[in-house]
């Protein structure tokens, strides 16, 4: 569970991640079997990667972290593994 008065938990509420969807789509498809990696999941990591200035390992390291951070890129249930690769 979590507390749905965290800044990341507001600030999700506020983007339209519907925009990402339409206009990123094409951008990352599948070329291993894999799904294809969601534009939510990469703007969002990408947006947290500029807010606190983190490397693409420290972003990913913090996913794996931080429950609030996996709500923000539009993880229903907390995951214990990186997502697939995204950078």
């Amino acid at each position: 569970m979590i507390d749905m008065r965290h800044d990341l938990v507001k600030l999700a509420d506020l983007i339209d991640w519907e925009f990402f969807e339409r206009e990123w789509a094409g951008f990352f498809p599948s070329a291993t079997g894999l799904p294809a990696t969601l534009p939510r999941l990469v703007a969002g990591l990408m947006y947290l990667q500029h807010a606190y200035r983190r490397s693409d390992e420290a972003v990913i390291a913090r996913w794996v972290d931080s429950p609030y951070v996996q709500h923000f890129t539009g993880e229903t249930f907390v995951g214990k593994t990186a997502p697939h690769a995204v950078f």
